[in-house]
């Protein structure tokens, strides 16, 4: 069967029923212009009547049995093993995803569903010491309406990794997915919780602009925030959830260092940077984006990328040969343009590409950064591979803690304990020896240092931390008397 059927969704949003909305937003196949379909376009109203429809179902769904939660994510979970491939059609089409990089983010967040099974039946607190004949007991309890914010870039997984532990941890969940994706981002995930029987109310979903995700963040009927996107709306984002004193979660962005060392072997090294730069169209917060290379090696190593660069397919992702797909959308590219053209002013050398085409822009190969070239610290989100020498273990720290960022970095070397001493000094949340930066196994406590973040962790353990909060509870067999 199809989950998807355009005539479900069609110009409607989602809160545990389809609602018809006068306002749309056209869904496009971003690599050839062509129309999928029209989803709704919320207003700041529908974020009101949803967040309190939220808050009422939320009192009824923790109060049903583990066992009842439990149920609706085993059947969400069979329902996306079942319809993976309709799901990775749209990633493509919607995302300008390539098969390879759908199929992937589909797996991932199936491990999702599957881990948030067991989320409903877990430990919820702790009993801690007291006197005697007196219980003390920390619990863990929902935090009420949680308000998930989702980007466009990994849209299914990154809008599903808040939403799922969210709901399993007794909340309800008012997502505004990216109006660009909010099928892959949106509907779908509406889609597998509706037939999964997840109770009416208890997720909307209202795709819109930025007057919704600000109503979201002012909402006084919505307890925190689940933000993933870009670091300078992180801040409007962080700003106006502290008006309400709300808990808020930043996931934002990265200008993620790869170093490669003098004993690394060249091939690998040249897989791993072509990997970690180019992966998506480097639209990913943990691309490769300062591509540190020892100066022994560096002419040999920026010699095979461009090797392998040279070779790359540019165009529909829907065709068999392609391997880097377009951008979410012709701004997006122009904005990559003009990042490689400013760059190129302050002292870079063009190895290759740098044109945008539409949606499209060539694989690009930048050599020769130095610190004060703007690209240096600037996050791309392109698909442009940035190389800077170094000349020693410490200016390679040196040159990789250079910024304001701190998300990912990977190391590769044939000496792992010399990796691991020069990863003990990278201040980032993310660690990766002998590995490219793009890593994410959804069992990990995933988040960043600096601008990347606010010191929160999504996913694995810190799940727990993020959806629930703490209360104190003690019991004792008649109340004390006190000396007044």
């Amino acid at each position: 069967m199809s989950i998807l059927k355009k005539d479900v969704w069609n110009r409607k949003l989602f809160n545990g029923t389809w609602k018809p909305t006068e306002s749309s937003y056209p869904v496009i196949e971003v690599a050839t212009g062509q129309p999928l379909g029209e989803i709704g376009y919320a207003s700041t109203k529908n974020v009101v009547i949803a967040a309190q429809e939220a808050k009422a179902a939320q009192k009824k769904w923790w109060a049903l049995s583990y066992q009842e939660r439990q149920a609706v994510f085993e059947k969400a979970a069979l329902l996306l093993t079942e319809n993976q491939a309709e799901v990775i059609e749209w990633l493509v089409k919607e995302s300008g995803s390539l098969p390879l990089k759908a199929g992937f983010e589909v797996s991932i967040t199936l491990q999702v569903l599957k881990s948030c099974i067991g989320l409903p039946a877990a430990d919820q607190g702790n009993l801690l010491p007291t006197q005697t004949n007196k219980l003390s007991i920390a619990r863990r309890i929902p935090l009420g309406v949680v308000g998930v914010i989702s980007p466009f870039n990994f849209p299914l997984y990154l809008a599903l990794r808040a939403v799922a532990p969210a709901l399993a941890l007794g909340n309800a969940v008012v997502l505004k997915p990216d109006e660009r994706t909010a099928v892959c981002s949106g509907y779908v995930i509406a889609r597998l919780f509706e037939l999964a029987g997840l109770p009416e109310g208890l997720l909307h979903v209202l795709p819109g602009g930025s007057e919704v995700g600000e109503a979201l963040t002012l909402d006084k009927n919505i307890s925190s925030i689940q933000f993933t996107g870009s670091t300078d709306v992180g801040r409007i984002v962080g700003a106006n959830a502290a008006k309400t004193l709300k808990k808020v979660s930043l996931e934002l962005g990265g200008k993620n260092s790869l170093i490669i060392l003098d004993d690394a072997d060249i091939e690998l090294a040249a897989e791993n940077i072509a990997w970690g730069a180019f992966l998506h169209s480097g639209q990913i917060c943990m691309t490769s984006g300062k591509i540190l290379i020892h100066e022994s090696i560096y002419d040999k190593v920026k010699q095979r990328v461009i090797e392998k660069v040279e070779k790359f397919v540019v165009g529909n992702p829907c065709e068999s040969n392609v391997t880097i797909g377009p951008l979410i959308d012709t701004k997006q590219a122009q904005r990559v343009e003009s990042l490689v053209d400013n760059a190129i002013k302050h002292g870079a050398k063009l190895e290759i590409g740098g044109q945008a085409n539409g949606v499209f822009f060539e694989p690009t190969v930048l050599s020769d950064i130095t610190v004060d070239n703007p690209i240096f610290s600037q996050e791309i989100f392109g698909p442009v591979a940035v190389l800077i020498p170094f000349s020693s273990d410490d200016q390679a720290v040196e040159l990789a803690n250079n910024g304001n960022y701190g998300l990912s970095a990977g190391i590769i070397t044939s000496n792992v304990g010399r990796g691991m001493h020069i990863g003990q000094q990278l201040d980032v949340g993310l660690l990766h020896i002998n590995d490219q930066t793009v890593n994410d196994d959804t069992v990990n406590p995933f988040g960043g240092f600096g601008t990347s973040g606010n010191g929160t962790r999504i996913g694995g353990p810190a799940n727990a931390d993020e959806f629930t909060q703490w209360q104190w509870m003690t019991v004792q067999a008649q109340a004390p008397h006190y000396p007044f």
